[in-house]
């Protein structure tokens, strides 16, 4: 059976810009702390490996500068990198074009140089507003640095901004979730996006947890820090249109929405991921070895690996259901070519009957009430896919 979206050409490109300040105590990105030349290196040879990525057969809708801080960057090197990224890539008139930020790496003639090469939305980690809790999870801010990055932003025209929350924090209350959220719609942003904390492998979180230094809320508190940020700002006017994001009409954040969607997205950068023609791909991880894949000429890829058609549906699905929307069952069907109920047979039947999946239009979707446990659901599909 094919997939009859495989060969759909790209119109998403993710850059990573892999350096930080210093490393947060719960990230297990790949970020390194490096001097100015690593950085003006590590431009250079991003350029480079643009040439190197095969011709875009479409203009790009959206691109995505994450990390790691990209604009830790200094405003000339920004305005080298974005001034390449223009000659090299075609994009859509109305393209998005985001650039993460914390909010002690932006200045007002950063964010102009990101504003005169037309990223339109920026998104700042700003995590919690209470400086004690900033500071217990690595931070390098404080809370007068995300209100000052936010005025700045749209002062200087940025149409979209984005702000990032975490809950679940170490000796986090609800009242301390209830006084960002409040502080953050005192904000000119758009975009709320609202994560839980996991504890990841290999940080010091991770090994503070094992030692039991970390004083965590417990899972009945995050789901009442979870309930309280989708109330409240839902009242205030935010559509929650996908588990861990909140945005106003027209705030949606385009490029994710591509994952969401289990679209196809070109990838660059030390550590990248990227999907395209059926295939996952992934960028090499060190540093060192990116850099010397590039001056071989060599795009530094790593693995590629086939996605089976049974994984691509279980994708489609599971991707999808953490969205309001849900899948849609004509576009399901158009690109596999069977229906869902055929691909997943007594799944959707099931779940139904217990009330953890409904019909709205011609979408199934995971009911409000469950989103906080939607992890469970989607459990159910894995594996279960009938399609070869």
């Amino acid at each position: 059976m094919e997939d009859r979206e495989e060969h759909r050409a790209p119109q998403s490109l993710y850059v990573h810009i892999p350096f930080c300040k210093s490393r947060c105590f719960y990230c297990d990105f790949t970020t390194f702390v490096k001097s100015p030349a690593a950085m003006e290196a590590y431009v250079d040879a991003l350029v480079a490996e643009w040439d190197l990525m095969e011709p875009l057969e479409a203009p790009l809708a959206t691109a995505y500068f994450g990390g790691g801080t990209p604009t830790l960057f200094s405003a000339s090197l920004l305005d080298r990198l974005l001034d390449a990224m223009r000659q090299r890539f075609e994009f859509c008139a109305d393209a998005e074009i985001t650039f993460e930020s914390n909010p002690d790496s932006i200045t007002r003639e950063k964010l102009r140089v990101l504003r005169d090469h037309g990223v339109n939305r920026i998104s700042f980690g700003a995590q919690a507003f209470q400086d004690h809790l900033l500071q217990a999870i690595g931070r390098a801010h404080l809370r007068d640095a995300i209100e000052e990055a936010v005025w700045a932003a749209r002062d200087l025209g940025f149409p979209h901004v984005n702000i990032d929350l975490m809950f679940g924090l170490p000796d986090q209350t609800l009242h301390d979730v209830a006084e960002s959220v409040e502080a953050v719609l005192r904000l000119p942003v758009d975009h709320v996006s609202a994560y839980w904390l996991k504890i990841e492998p290999g940080t010091p979180f991770a090994k503070w947890h094992e030692m039991g230094l970390l004083s965590l809320p417990g899972e009945d508190a995050e789901a009442d820090m979870y309930r309280l940020v989708r109330d409240v700002l839902r009242d205030a006017g935010f559509v929650h249109y996908e588990i861990s994001n909140f945005a106003r009409p027209g705030g949606e954040a385009r490029h994710n929405l591509v994952y969401w969607r289990n679209e196809p997205y070109c990838a660059s950068g030390v550590g990248a991921h990227g999907y395209a023609r059926g295939e996952r791909y992934a960028m090499e991880r060190r540093f060192s070895a990116y850099l010397a894949a590039v001056r071989e000429g060599r795009r530094p890829v790593s693995a590629r690996q086939r996605v089976p058609v049974a994984e691509r549906a279980e994708d489609q699905v599971i991707l999808g259901l953490r969205l309001a929307e849900g899948v849609d069952r004509q576009r399901f069907e158009r690109r596999f070519g069977r229906t869902i109920e055929d691909v997943f047979p007594g799944v959707v039947e099931r779940l139904l009957a217990e009330g953890l999946l409904e019909r709205r239009g011609s979408a199934y979707r995971i009911p409000d009430a469950y989103w906080p446990i939607a992890n469970a659901i989607f459990e159910q599909w894995i594996g279960a896919a009938d399609i070869h």
